[in-house]
């Protein structure tokens, strides 16, 4: 892969890590009740499930690609057409001030398992690693070094978008429970998304 794939994969990251989510509000919520340590933990196990959607993605991916063939252009297809939908219904939502509940203390590796679940549990990263990937990248022809510098760019686009929100957590609870705030964000989001998924759709 080249540098300007690199960085196109992780603008495309970055605009996923951005959209709050079930992930996003479980590591606000775990540093308003334990700290930020523990809120780490929780984005550590969540980037532990990127890793493996990535490994998935990739092999897995591979292999089918050789007996699906072009059968991938649906794929991306109807990925770009998931991306304009979720868009389309953040700008519609209407925002509510969001109750984010307190929870029990806990050990720092169940943190760090409750963030791999939430995070292999998520559809919305299934589908964003199954349909994106064959858009910026040519899975037959990964390298090692392929693997581990998209590891390294979902660690920094996922894991620094969640340690910020972890960080305003702590700093900013009242503005992040704001529903002036949250839909400013919705609705930013909301258009970047459907601007990306439109160029998906038309990226050879």
């Amino acid at each position: 892969m080249s540098f300007s794939d690199l960085l196109t994969l992780f603008g495309a990251m970055l605009i996923v890590a951005i959209v709050p989510g079930p992930a996003v509000f479980s590591v606000i919520a775990r540093t308003f009740s334990s700290g930020f340590s523990r809120g780490l933990m929780m984005i550590v196990g969540i980037t532990l499930g990127d890793f493996l959607f990535i490994l998935l993605a990739l092999f897995g991916l591979s292999v089918i690609s050789e007996i699906m063939g072009t059968a991938f252009l649906f794929i991306k297809y109807i990925s770009a057409a998931y991306l304009i939908w979720l868009g389309i219904n953040l700008l519609k939502t209407k925002v509510t001030a969001e109750d984010i509940q307190e929870s029990k203390e806990s050990s720092l590796f169940t943190n760090l398992l409750t963030g791999l679940m939430i995070n292999l549990g998520n559809p919305k990263a299934i589908i964003f690693y199954v349909g994106l990937f064959p858009a910026f990248i040519n899975v037959s022809q990964v390298t090692t070094y392929d693997v581990f510098s998209i590891m390294f760019v979902a660690s920094v686009a996922f894991g620094s978008v969640n340690i910020c929100y972890a960080l305003l957590a702590l700093r900013a609870k009242k503005m992040l429970k704001s529903p002036n705030a949250s839909s400013i964000i919705n609705k930013t989001a909301g258009t970047i998304m459907v601007s990306t998924g439109a160029l998906v759709a038309i990226k050879a």
